[in-house]
């Protein structure tokens, strides 16, 4: 006989409990169930890299904070943790960055989490009020740019190798998709 199928049913104190990428993993909660996934790969901590090195002097200079793989309480029931988040305030002393001050997120594709990132992700993001979602499809480094328009986010451009992506909000930027590996 078959033994029975334990669910359990997980809060957002659980999900404050698992850091970020905890032992390598990615740990998030969505709707009480916490999602695990695999280590991202080096090619992917490099294309966060260099997303992060071309953000960075336009947060500085925008008095914003640029934030690599965080815990982004999204709600009550929701703790994702995006690649990266660019925020007009940080407190300190929290677990979590809540949504509210989130100016722009962004994530990277992986192979399995290629339909998370393109679907589901960009649903909650948007769901939580965050007006600019950057998804780098990790294979072809495109640079997808994505603006809250109402409930769902609108795609502004579309930046492949050889192109220039020009920021203006939420901080000035300059991404060049073929600079975002060495």
């Amino acid at each position: 006989m078959a033994s029975p199928t334990r669910r359990h049913h997980y809060n957002q104190d659980v999900a404050r409990s698992c850091r970020p990428r905890s032992a390598g993993n990615a740990l998030e909660l969505l709707d009480g169930s916490l999602l695990i996934g695999p280590p991202p790969s080096v090619r992917h901590q490099v294309i966060v890299r260099g997303l992060t090195a071309a953000l960075e002097p336009g947060c500085a200079a925008a008095d914003r904070t640029l934030l690599p793989v965080i815990n982004l309480r999204l709600n009550g029931t929701r703790i994702l943790n995006p690649d990266l988040v660019v925020t007009a305030e940080l407190d300190l002393t929290a677990d979590c960055v809540p949504a509210d001050p989130v100016l722009l997120v962004g994530e990277v594709t992986a192979p399995h989490t290629a339909t998370i990132d393109r679907v589901l992700k960009p649903h909650l993001y948007a769901t939580a009020g965050i007006k600019w979602y950057l998804l780098v499809e990790q294979e072809s480094l495109s640079v997808n740019l994505y603006q809250l328009q109402g409930a769902h986010y609108v795609e502004r451009s579309t930046t492949r190798t050889g192109e220039v992506l020009v920021l203006t909000e939420p901080v000035k930027a300059t991404i060049r998709p073929e600079e975002l590996l060495p």
